[in-house]
């Protein structure tokens, strides 16, 4: 964990203020002053801070069932930020675990822990996302096939990795990806001529989404250890 962020997590202190500190040489780890915000510690060592020694809160680990137009991100832009769904305190200390578009619903994941993150969205880690995508036209017979072996999206030249389709109606399908390209599902569907008219992630790993829609949960320790 980046040494700022530490303090951040251990004090009251804001990412600017805690930058502040360790810029004029008032923060040591294992007797050593660093004035590096970037340096990284780690849970058997020693930070002081005026002589006492910092103790990490524990991270967060939440569930949010993401509604259509908001964004995936820590602030407002062309539409309201996810956030204004998360009521706790020190909220701007989290951050998203695999985003989704505006007009996209569902399971998102959100913590303070980059290491539990970075387990998740990981390529060779391969954590499958299942969608419920509704679409424009019917789909044609041969597309749970060609998803089976990958297929080639638009300006890349590597197939997708295998892809499972399962077929709830002509016009609606759950599809399960274990990877994260950008806007992948919809250009899954448009290189085999069809268009996603509505999309809506149901399940990350073995997480399911189990909360109302614009609702959150704290993680049990059994699913946050799950992805690790």
């Amino acid at each position: 964990m980046r040494l700022d962020k530490f303090l951040c997590k251990s004090t009251e202190l804001t990412r600017s203020a805690a930058t502040q500190v360790i810029a004029l040489g008032d923060v040591s780890v294992n007797g050593c002053i660093v004035t590096e915000a970037r340096f990284q510690v780690h849970e058997n060592n020693s930070v002081l801070w005026r002589g006492e020694r910092l103790i990490a809160r524990p991270s967060r680990y939440i569930m949010l069932h993401k509604p259509l137009n908001t964004l995936s991100s820590n602030v407002d832009g062309d539409y309201p930020s996810l956030f204004h769904c998360i009521d706790i305190e020190r909220a701007e200390d989290l951050h998203i675990v695999g985003r989704l578009d505006a007009d996209t619903s569902g399971l998102v994941l959100l913590t303070d822990d980059g290491r539990w993150s970075f387990e998740i969205i990981r390529p060779d880690k391969q954590c499958p996302k299942t969608y419920r995508v509704i679409l424009r036209d019917p789909i044609a017979a041969d597309v749970a096939e060609k998803f089976s072996v990958g297929v080639q999206l638009q300006n890349e030249s590597k197939l997708t990795a295998p892809a499972m389709l399962k077929l709830i109606n002509e016009r609606e399908v759950l599809l399960t990806i274990t990877e994260g390209r950008y806007h992948q599902v919809k250009r899954m569907f448009a290189a085999v001529g069809n268009r996603v008219n509505g999309l809506h992630r149901e399940q990350i790993g073995d997480l399911q989404l189990d909360v109302a829609l614009g609702n959150w949960r704290f993680l049990s320790p059994q699913e946050v250890a799950g992805f690790l």
